[in-house]
């Protein structure tokens, strides 16, 4: 007997009515692609399964939520969860002094040396985000808007179209690189400074 076939619209209300089986299935669909991509970037199997515990649970909640709309695949909501999650850890853990591990063995001083260039490569790319964010923050209305629908939310430009009242979404394109113009302007003279 064939399992029936779920769109994933079905699969959340049925997430959102603690259908157990769902939430299984939605587990073996997206879990391995989560844990790959994880252990590719310093993570660990423990990791994964606490980041992909963390997104099931935020997704459960958004699916009892009725004002919210699915813009992209439960696969894709799931890993850009995830690595939001991985990616705040980190930062959390950038802030807590670092010990190194004396059981990893080989040359004290060439750990440190590689743990110190992390730590600076790290924090170069927090200063970074922080100056994108004022970037953002001083851009002004549409383009923070626009920007943050296509890049933080994933949004289509058929989407961002029709919530942003343009004509047709090649014009919203075109609006989203002049947008983006503006954002390198802010953010490399942030950067001079």
């Amino acid at each position: 007997m064939q399992s029936p076939i779920y769109t994933d619209q079905k699969l959340l209300s049925a997430l959102a009515s603690g259908d157990r089986k769902v939430t299984e299935m939605i587990y073996q669909q997206n879990y391995s692609i989560i844990n790959g991509w994880l252990i590719k970037n310093g993570g660990s199997s423990a990791d994964s399964a606490d980041l992909f515990q963390e997104a099931l649970v935020v997704l459960f909640g958004k699916a009892q939520d009725s004002d919210f709309t699915l813009t992209c695949s439960i696969g894709t909501y799931l890993f850009a969860i995830s690595k939001h999650l991985w990616y705040k850890k980190l930062q959390r853990q950038s802030r807590e002094p670092i010990q190194l591990d004396e059981r990893l063995g080989g040359d004290e001083d060439e750990q440190g040396i590689v743990s110190e260039d992390d730590i600076n490569a790290h924090h170069e790319r927090e200063v970074h985000f922080e100056q994108l964010d004022a970037a953002l923050e001083q851009i002004g209305e549409p383009c923070r808007s626009l920007l943050k629908a296509f890049y933080h939310h994933d949004k289509s430009m058929h989407v961002i179209a029709a919530d942003f009242g343009y004509t047709n979404p090649e014009n919203a394109k075109t609006q989203k690189y002049k947008c983006l113009g503006r954002l390198r302007k802010l953010f490399y003279n942030m950067q001079a400074k």
